[in-house]
């Protein structure tokens, strides 16, 4: 896997570019993010259909609940695990606007103190606290991927 730039440190703006070279590789980044995660973190994952975002997640939960269960909320909105740690995994993919969102109670996840996790979350931007860990997956099927975190 090539990597550019810094890593993860907290005090300011760090972007990190990776470019795993398979799907080990790919959920071994999830890995490292959940690892340095902490009660309250969120993060916003965008890329295409198909970009691999909810496997990223589904990695990012093994690693941080040491669980097999994880699934897309796709249909459901909002999945929860139950921790430790809580974790809370919102796809704003089909919601349509920040009262669709506020109807399904979707800023609670906000609220929970917990570390949460947005598919999507460019549909609904205005729901999304002013600190989060933004993780942009670029290429989708059978395409290489380029992984970029920026982290405050």
């Amino acid at each position: 896997m090539r990597s550019g730039t810094v890593g993860f440190v907290r005090p300011s703006v760090q972007i990190r570019n990776l470019w795993p070279r398979n799907r080990t590789e790919f959920e071994t980044i999830a890995r490292t993010l959940a690892s340095r995660l902490q009660a309250g973190d969120v993060v916003a994952l965008s890329g295409a259909l198909g970009a691999g975002k909810t496997t990223f997640i589904a990695a990012a939960v093994r690693e941080l609940q040491r669980s097999e269960v994880t699934s897309s909320p796709t249909f459901l909105f909002w999945q929860r695990y139950p921790g430790p740690p809580a974790i809370e995994h919102l796809d704003f993919y089909r919601i349509e606007s920040p009262q669709d969102a506020t109807e399904l109670g979707l800023h609670e996840a906000f609220e929970s103190g917990n570390i949460v996790f947005v598919e999507w979350p460019e549909r609904l931007p205005v729901l999304l606290p002013p600190t989060i860990i933004r993780v942009e997956i670029e290429g989708s099927g059978d395409e290489p991927r380029t992984v970029t975190i920026e982290t405050p």
